[in-house]
């Protein structure tokens, strides 16, 4: 529909001498039509004319007035097209037809874009602001890649530093504990389930080997035994939630291969490096940040933003179109110092996004959920995917904006009713499976509803499903532009919320065989856009619930 309108002003306007504008067309509320423009507005300035005369000459120009039932101007200048019926089911039969084609379209043009999300310390389980992450991350991936852009996932792995250091020190405080010795657990060590089980874990491969030595003559053997066991516990809780990564980037890698090193050197031969009361600082002020950062402390040890440098220098220099990192909503502070980094080492700062996700607050029946056993001081997404199941954790992540504030309450979670928003999106699909096997038992060739003639479908609810449905690629290409997945979870939200009622409201198999048909004709092209959408979201398509 929007192509088509476009096309049509577009064309009008050469009429009227009007060449280099850009139609922009909208969804208005639906007492005002089926799609909307505010080109006359945005000419009154050029053409030093009212808007309204403006759009009164655009709708004489425009060809084709057939394909809609009425052309309204509104307000200051709003002109509002509705389409007539015809147009309506040629373009249902359209959408049946040719699906793929029809719903999405291509706007990357093969352009590449690394997503860098989730990205947990491997010191302990993945909570739930790791979880909505993760379905951030995987959802907005897979939406550019069905939009056209070639999609690398990645996962940076916190593996060398202080905290993976502190998981071994937990680890050896029990180990010692364990062997009868009375030995003190580090004040801000990892507490909870896990580090019991690594613990008996670490003892049944090495016994009584290190029960002798300090913690510095163990260290390494400890934590690389106790991160890398955190790490596959991560990368199984993330596959059981069917996200995936492409590439897992090390950041003990960074500093074997040289790469943090490397990175303070080009800073200093760009003079964006200084020396300061025997501390090295970066000059992050000279690109927007509020004040410089040190790299290097005066007792040598790098501090964490000397790897990050690393690592966001080794992303810009990958060739990427675009890099979007996506980031807990407490990191907001360190966006600035990141993209002053990347001004300083003569990128664009807005070479990279940051979508920062908010932390959610879990709830049973209203109530808080504090504390986890198995974690110790938070929820791990584990828990909550056992309970309500990875498809319920997932879709309830993106009901919401990634950056508002989240309550997932367990007990809606599970209801299977309308109240539980996914359970509800996914019954529409396993609903219209049942319609076309019932179809099938009354010896009706549901197959042959790509060729049905969609005429019959007259009733209000049928012809608002229909422009629903037509909708979508709009919804789509404005979801792929906005970096917005959580539009597509609005989208099937509301697609299902017409269906429903309809379904309870009208049989679709009756004894009227082309009515019927034509039912079964929007039955299949409601099916269609909710994989369609259900695809991008990662969740699977249940057909019997």
């Amino acid at each position: 529909m929007k192509k088509r309108l476009q096309h049509l002003i577009q064309c009008a306007l050469k009429q009227l001498g009007i060449t280099s504008v850009e139609v922009v067309v909208e969804l208005p509320e639906e007492s005002f039509g089926d799609i909307a423009t505010p080109v006359a507005m945005s000419l009154a300035k050029i053409l030093k004319k009212p808007p309204r005369k403006i759009a009164e000459d655009i709708i004489k120009a425009i060809d084709e007035k057939d394909i809609f039932d009425r052309i309204e101007i509104a307000g200051p200048g709003f002109i509002n097209f509705t389409f007539s019926r015809t147009y309506l089911y040629s373009e249902l039969k359209n959408l049946i037809k040719e699906d793929s084609l029809f719903l999405r379209e291509k706007i990357g043009k093969g352009k590449r874009v690394q997503v860098e999300f989730v990205s947990a310390n491997p010191t302990g389980p993945l909570h739930l602001g790791h979880g909505r992450g993760a379905a951030v991350g995987a959802a907005l991936s897979n939406l550019l890649g069905a939009g056209g852009y070639k999609v690398e996932r990645e996962f940076y792995i916190n593996d060398a530093g202080r905290q993976v250091r502190l998981l071994g020190m937990s680890v050896f405080a029990k180990y010692k504990q364990l062997h009868g010795m009375d030995y003190p657990f580090p004040d801000d060590g990892y507490r909870g389930d896990y580090i019991e089980n690594l613990t008996r874990e670490f003892e049944n491969q090495y016994k009584d080997r290190f029960v002798k030595n300090e913690f510095d003559e163990a260290a390494r053997i400890v934590i690389d035994f106790s991160y890398k066991k955190m790490l596959a516990l991560i990368k199984k809780d993330l596959e059981d939630f069917h996200v995936y990564f492409d590439t897992w980037q090390s950041e003990r890698e960074l500093y074997e291969k040289g790469e943090v090193l490397k990175s303070i050197s080009d800073l200093r031969e760009r003079g964006c490096v200084y020396e300061r009361e025997g501390a090295t600082w970066f000059k992050s002020t000279d690109f927007g940040d509020d004040k410089d950062r040190v790299i290097i402390k005066g007792d040598g040890e790098y501090t964490y933003f000397a790897p990050d440098i690393a690592y966001h220098r080794k992303k810009v220099e990958g060739k990427f179109d675009e890099l979007i990192d996506i980031w807990g909503a407490d990191h907001h502070g360190y966006i600035p110092r990141i993209q002053a980094v990347i001004q300083a080492l003569g990128y664009p700062g807005e070479s990279l996004k940051v979508l920062l996700v908010q932390m959610v607050s879990l709830l049973r029946s209203g109530k808080p959920v504090l504390m986890s056993k198995r974690a110790g001081e938070f929820v791990t997404l584990r828990e909550v995917m056992d309970e309500v199941g990875a498809d319920t954790t997932k879709f309830i992540f993106l009901t919401r904006r990634p950056d508002s504030h989240l309550e997932f309450d367990l007990e809606v979670a599970k209801a299977q009713s309308a109240e539980n928003p996914v359970f509800y999106v996914q019954y529409a699909n396993a609903r219209i499976n049942s319609i076309f096997a019932h179809a099938r038992e009354q010896g009706i060739d549901a197959d042959k509803v790509k060729d049905t003639e969609p005429g019959l479908l007259s009733v209000p609810e049928e012809l608002r499903i229909i422009k629903k449905l037509l909708t979508y690629p709009m919804v789509f290409e404005g979801a792929v532009i906005s970096h917005e997945p959580h539009r597509i979870t609005f989208y099937l939200q509301e697609l299902a919320g017409m269906f429903h009622p309809y379904y309870q409201r009208y049989k679709v198999v009756t004894d009227d065989t082309d009515l019927t048909m034509a039912r079964l004709a929007l039955c299949e092209a409601i099916r269609i856009v909710l994989r369609d959408g259900f695809e991008i979201l990662g969740l699977s398509a249940p057909e019997r619930m």
